[in-house]
């Protein structure tokens, strides 16, 4: 089919955009390609797409069908969509993207090169033309060009050669690109879907959760949006989710199952009744996790997979519990944080979790022992904490210790309880013994990034004590704020403030982190130790291994700088220490260091990450879930201005 009669078809409303099919996320270079492949009779692939009926299409965009049967773009949307866009001047209906990608092409007849517009070094130059206007003009625009290139004495000796170069453009409109179709009253949503995954092998593919979306989206066509706005009102207040964590909640509430499947014979007024019931609840969650537990922001929501299953309960309770039962479920959302419950197999978990909470003699107690045979015991031990970087999985166990014990600030005196300091931003992670002298004394990463050298303080203190070796700076501590330094678990030994027993301090301080932990574990559960008694046992899963962590403050500073460079671009922050699992089994794999897992323009530009300082297998992980890495914050940030802002080039 011509690329004229399929840009028609589109006008016309008899090829169209599946609702399933996520944005327009080509770059400049990408664009140009194309139309330089197109130019020079080059293959550009073919298209597939499903044939179904129009009465039943869910298709993106507010443009009507047109009656009968509708060809639904599977594969080609891109190639496609550029053409519209450049070929017309103006998107077609159904996209949904940054239109200056495509905006402003430009093509030299002398060097036969495609360009976007550069004032400088085009303005002045005749043969650069603007194809947009050529292609939209058509043989007129092609006179138009030749009557100013025979006023030209220059350029009038040239002009056959030019007006071969112009219809050669011109033609590219003219050019059949090949349709393979799916047809068949056999290829379902679920099929047809299988088909897309398939062919889009090498770029990212849809989730369980946007097959949901997508049928839901057919009943009720603001759903995708109408949820994103709800996201975007957590994210305000701190806490970054996605759509598919949404629909587990939604899921859970409306069908008392994991499984996205069984949303799918849900009408939309079910989904829209449980959406506000999901939302209410997680409200709740939010501020029982922020509030009681002082996690009051996203990078210690270390076990956000468990909200769906407490989500699921206060629904079930209309929200009202006791003391003892709110608590009772804190202590197993910590529980399930500090043993990574959820970073297995997360469906079959959380299937597992709501079941023990809904059958006859379900309730609390029943999900605690689930989670105890499960884990093998609950009790914290000082080796817990041996683990290392700001991405280990005691990292919000110390944040949590610190905003609900009496953890004080060194430089004020002052308690860095919830609520009075406001969010992290306000708190910075310090590093007791500093890493600059503990390199020097020959200390290797892992211990010189160990959580037991970490603590939390304000940034005034932590730039008044710099670097400092705690036998320095503990005794002023000490004698200005008396108890400060025991409020956040340090040895009162002072010979273990000496940076030659650096490691007798590190063990020393996992016991005292331990034995607070487990104090706070038994307060929320109003002094019934039983829960915390017995040995630990051997999993069921052995713990997966996990590549990617943030190893020390710079980084995270250099990951911030880059969110607040984002930022002041009108650009959204990115998630810090990112986990990302398989979407298929759950299994978490990798951590990485900053990431879009929707793109920067959500579900409209290419998941994207920053992966520093990292081995090789996270950017292959990175590459396989169709997220593109970049390994320095100057080589993203040149992809942001160059692909999301789509800068002029210089």
């Amino acid at each position: 089919m011509k690329i004229s009669t399929i840009l028609d078809h589109i006008d016309n409303g008899h090829m169209a955009l599946p609702e399933f099919q996520r944005g327009y996320v080509w770059n400049r270079d990408q664009v140009r390609g194309l139309f330089d492949s197109l130019y020079r009779r080059h293959p550009v692939g073919g298209l597939l797409v499903w044939v179904t009926s129009s009465q039943t299409a869910s298709h993106r965009g507010d443009g009507p069908l047109s009656s009968g049967v509708v060809k639904l773009l599977l594969d080609g949307q891109q190639r496609i969509t550029t053409l519209y866009g450049v070929v017309r001047g103006t998107p077609p209906r159904f996209f949904d993207g940054n239109p200056r990608t495509f905006t402003d092409l430009r093509f030299h007849l002398e060097t036969e090169t495609f360009a976007f517009y550069q004032p400088i070094k085009m303005s002045d130059d005749p043969l650069w033309i603007d194809v947009t206007e050529l292609m939209k003009r058509g043989s007129q625009g092609m006179a138009a060009y030749i009557n100013e290139f025979q006023k030209s004495p220059q350029l009038s000796a040239m002009t056959g050669l030019y007006v071969t170069r112009l219809s050669q453009l011109l033609g590219i409109n003219d050019i059949d690109l090949h349709i393979e179709e799916v047809t068949g009253q056999d290829k379902s949503l679920d099929v047809v879907v299988d088909i897309f995954n398939r062919v889009n092998s090498g770029g990212t593919k849809l989730s369980k959760g946007d097959l949901a979306l997508a049928r839901i989206c057919a009943d009720w066509p603001e759903a995708r949006d109408t949820m994103k706005d709800r996201l975007n009102t957590w994210k305000q207040a701190g806490f970054e989710f996605d759509l598919d964590w949404l629909l587990r909640s939604v899921n859970t509430v409306t069908t008392g199952e994991a499984k996205f499947l069984f949303l799918h014979d849900l009408s939309a007024a079910e989904i829209q009744n449980g959406l506000e019931r999901a939302c209410k609840q997680i409200d709740r969650c939010l501020n029982m996790i922020s509030g009681r537990l002082g996690l009051d922001h996203d990078r210690v929501l270390f076990s956000r997979f468990a909200v769906p299953v407490m989500v699921h309960y206060l629904d079930q309770r209309d929200g009202f519990l006791t003391d003892l039962e709110r608590d009772k479920l804190l202590f197993w959302f910590l529980q399930t944080g500090m043993w990574g419950r959820f970073s297995g197999s997360t469906e079959s978990h959380l299937d597992q979790d709501i079941e023990v909470l809904s059958g006859k003699t379900g309730g609390l107690d029943p999900l605690l022992e689930q989670l105890r045979l499960w884990h093998g015991g609950l009790r914290v031990e000082a080796g817990h904490f041996t683990g290392w970087s700001l991405s280990a999985r005691f990292y919000p166990v110390l944040y949590w210790l610190t905003r609900t014990g009496a953890a004080q600030d060194w430089g004020s005196g002052l308690p860095l309880r919830s609520g009075l300091l406001g969010r992290m931003s306000r708190l910075e992670v310090h590093h007791i013994f500093p890493k600059a002298q503990l390199y020097k004394a020959g200390h290797k990463k892992p211990n010189v990034n160990a959580l037991g050298n970490y603590c939390f303080q304000t940034k005034e203190t932590n730039l008044h004590i710099s670097d400092r070796l705690p036998e320095d700076y503990f005794p002023e501590i000490e004698e200005r704020h008396p108890g400060a330094l025991a409020s956040q678990w340090i040895p009162t030994d002072p010979e273990l403030w000496k940076i030659g027993n650096y490691l007798e301090f590190l063990e020393r301080r996992k016991q005292l982190l331990a034995e607070e932990a487990n104090k706070q574990l038994a307060n929320l559960l109003h002094g019934n130790t039983a829960w915390l008694e017995g040995s630990v046992l051997i999993p069921e899963e052995p713990a997966p291994t996990i590549l990617g962590f943030i190893t020390d403050k710079e980084e995270e500073a250099e990951l911030e700088a880059v969110n607040n460079w984002m930022q002041e671009r009108g650009l959204p922050p990115g998630i810090i220490s990112f986990e990302y699992s398989d979407p298929e089994t759950g299994q978490q794999k990798a951590i990485f260091d900053l990431a879009w897992p929707t793109g920067i323009q959500e579900e409209l530009s290419e998941p994207v990450a920053l992966a520093i300082n990292e081995p090789p297998e996270i950017l292959r992980i990175g590459s396989q879930a169709g997220i593109r890495c970049f390994t320095s914050s100057q080589d993203f940030k040149q992809y942001v201005l160059k692909e999301i802002l789509a800068e002029a080039e210089a």
